[in-house]
């Protein structure tokens, strides 16, 4: 990749490597675009193949993030979190912590949330060292897990599509496919099941198939 020419083709304004040898913290944060407001996007923790691929990653969410704020009439920019490793082995207090400064350092040019791979726990250890996060415990005077209110928005859209395609907008007999159940499908998946819809089901985890699969008739 090379990386100045593709910030310049969509317009990027930072990029920031991030590296913590203590933790073992590697990050990359990715602001697109302030000109609304400080760029806010989640931060997500995955087994990246290659570095470039979690750069590609970042930077392509936060691009995302951008257009999605705007959209929603939001006064936010867009930005992104990658942290490369395993979600399930590699997490430590201090890898957040550091997070947590390196966010800090950006002024309030960015605010990280939750993601894939990340939980509201996690945001609680980037508190402790910045306030520029969100999705943390209510207990901190936030909202918490945001997920039940992501797959509410994704079901709403749903049926809104249905009454659009089929006149009505019940969802109840139609066979519905979710690709990808973590925790916003996980609570879809409830929704659509409480109305009587048909769940077909995958996931690159099996456990997560299979708590779909046992709880959701999937």
């Amino acid at each position: 990749m090379e990386i100045f020419k593709y910030l310049e083709k969509y317009d990027y304004e930072q990029v920031v490597f991030c590296q913590d040898k203590t933790s073992g913290l590697k990050a990359i944060i990715a602001i697109h675009d302030t000109t609304l407001g400080p760029a806010l996007g989640g931060c997500r923790m995955w087994t990246y193949a290659t570095e470039e691929q979690a750069i590609e990653d970042a930077l392509r969410l936060a691009r995302g993030m951008t257009y999605k704020n705007a959209a929603a009439g939001l006064n936010l920019g867009g930005g992104k979190t990658v942290i490369i490793g395993d979600p399930f082995k590699d997490k430590n207090e201090e890898m957040f912590r550091a997070l947590g400064r390196f966010i800090q350092g950006l002024n309030g040019r960015y605010i990280t949330a939750e993601d894939v791979g990340t939980t509201v726990s996690d945001m609680d250890l980037i508190h402790e060292e910045t306030n520029y996060v969100t999705g943390i415990s209510p207990t901190f005077g936030s909202s918490g897990n945001p997920s039940p209110i992501t797959a509410y928005g994704v079901y709403l859209g749903m049926k809104a599509a249905a009454k659009e395609a089929f006149g009505s907008d019940s969802l109840q007999g139609r066979t519905v496919s979710v690709q990808g159940l973590g925790n916003v499908a996980y609570t879809l998946c409830e929704y659509l099941y409480k109305e009587g819809a048909k769940l077909v089901v995958t996931d690159i985890n099996q456990k997560a198939i299979d708590r779909v699969v046992n709880d959701f008739n999937a």
